[in-house]
């Protein structure tokens, strides 16, 4: 038996014992050092000060308190209830001794947060078996809490990681807009949601002009990088978190725009188109010396029971044939 504190709780025997005696009386505290000596897992403490009691306790971190009920200058019923009142000791289990037993006293040291009652000295073997019944028990609790704040992180991490997933099954990889798949899934949920409102959804469809050419001449990376500054000057148009930017493919994006009239969508789509002309990306088409732009398509609809949102893409992608087909750089209205 060693009768020196330790950093933690002593769990590596679930039977394993840290014992705390308060009590003014050192006779008292040999006696029960004395019978506690050759049992196996059963840590001893002694402390002689009552008001050093809930920092000792603090301190070693025991499993069961023995403590005494008479001491002088500090009442061991005040004694039990700064040690309910502290957070680190608050569910340790307290054995009060006293030298009566009388129901009063009991009944008193009980509602001041006693868990155990004996009348000192009691027999060494009761003493040790409640000392190892009260002490497991601790332990399992605390084994039980830590089980609880473990599975707590458990599913924090869990829920953190599938959100982290959803992003990413919901992100474009290279330009970090949705997908064509949330696109399409965030698309029907407005729509149905314009048909019960009866509100006005718009949608702007966005095609990189002559992209290709660019590719062919310029390479791929540098395409991929125009793609990315392309995307980020949609990003940065969105003035809701309701407006939904996704690449819809390849050189071609998409702005969902809920609850946005004709107008407010031909404003914002211009912006766009100036915008993405304002950053004077070096083009060689459609002749040396270009600066890559973009062609948008718009669409404006409030959707009626029994229609389809598909209809709403169509419009968007017949501005955008507009577009193209009268010049480019152009917002295009079907």
């Amino acid at each position: 038996m060693h009768d020196l504190p330790i950093d933690g709780f002593q769990t590596a025997h679930h039977n394993a014992a840290m014992v705390l005696l308060v009590d003014d009386q050192a006779m008292i505290g040999e006696a029960v050092r004395r019978g506690l000596a050759l049992e196996e897992n059963i840590d001893f403490h002694f402390c002689a000060d009552p008001h050093q009691a809930v920092a000792q306790a603090i301190r070693i971190k025991p499993t069961v308190i023995l403590q005494d009920l008479v001491m002088p200058g500090l009442d061991g019923l005040t004694l039990l209830r700064e040690y309910r009142s502290h957070p680190a000791t608050r569910e340790i289990p307290i054995i009060v001794l006293s030298t009566k037993e009388e129901p009063l006293i009991k009944s008193a040291a009980f509602a001041a947060g006693a868990n155990d009652y004996l009348v000192k000295l009691p027999d060494n073997i009761e003493l040790v078996a409640r000392i190892r019944y009260h002490s497991r028990s601790y332990l399992t609790l605390l084994q039980r809490d830590e089980a609880y704040r473990a599975l707590r992180v458990s599913q924090q991490q869990l829920l953190d990681t599938n959100l982290v997933l959803q992003r990413l099954m919901h992100s474009d990889a290279l330009t970090g807009l949705s997908n064509r798949r949330h696109f399409d899934e965030y698309l029907e949920l407005e729509w149905r949601r314009a048909i019960r409102e009866q509100t006005q959804l718009s949608l702007l469809m966005i095609d990189v002009d002559y992209f290709k050419s660019y590719n062919d001449n310029f390479g791929h990376l540098d395409g991929d990088e125009a793609l990315c500054k392309v995307a980020e000057a949609i990003r940065g148009v969105c003035n809701r978190p309701s407006d939904l930017p996704a690449r819809y493919g390849g050189e071609e994006f998409v702005l969902v725009l809920p609850n946005t009239s004709h107008g407010g969508a031909r404003l914002l789509a211009e912006k766009l188109r100036q915008t993405i002309a304002a950053l004077q990306i070096a083009h060689v088409s459609p002749q040396p010396g270009a600066r890559l732009t973009v062609s948008i398509g718009l669409a404006t609809m409030t959707p009626q029971v029994g229609s389809q949102c598909r209809q709403l893409i169509s419009a968007a992608d017949k501005g955008l044939y507009l577009a193209k087909n009268n010049g480019r750089n152009q917002v295009g209205i079907d």
